[in-house]
């Protein structure tokens, strides 16, 4: 199973991007798929979550200014990314819980740079 983020990249304070992440490989079924970020220094947090069901939940931090999708068909999520902040630069990692052959487990991509400029 791979995760495969894309979208990433430098943009100005007020600006927007929209990340996506293909999971790929015998997956069965997909659960969770969340995005998660880590600046320098500082702890991963959940930005974004969606689960099978359709539910969303956000850190307050970018309520109303984010937005997760899933496309089920393609295994892929994506985060739309408006009116961003100098802060919210950092790396942006996918994450996956999902079932392959069976078994039940966790995924996570390899992460790409969103670097927002003041």
């Amino acid at each position: 199973v791979q995760l495969v983020e894309s979208g990433g990249g430098l943009v100005q304070a007020g600006g927007s991007l929209r990340l996506s992440c293909a999971a790929s490989g015998s997956i069965r079924s997909i659960n969770a798929m969340n995005w998660y970020r880590q600046a320098p220094g500082k702890q991963r947090e959940l930005v974004a979550a969606s689960t099978s069901g359709g539910g969303t939940n956000y850190v307050d931090s970018v309520k109303g200014r984010f937005t997760i999708s899933r496309d089920n068909v393609k295994n892929t999520v994506y985060l739309q990314m408006n009116s961003l902040k100098p802060e919210d630069t950092a790396v942006y990692y996918c994450y996956a819980n999902l079932v392959v052959g069976g078994k039940i487990g966790n995924y996570w991509g390899q992460g790409t740079q969103v670097t927002v400029s003041s």
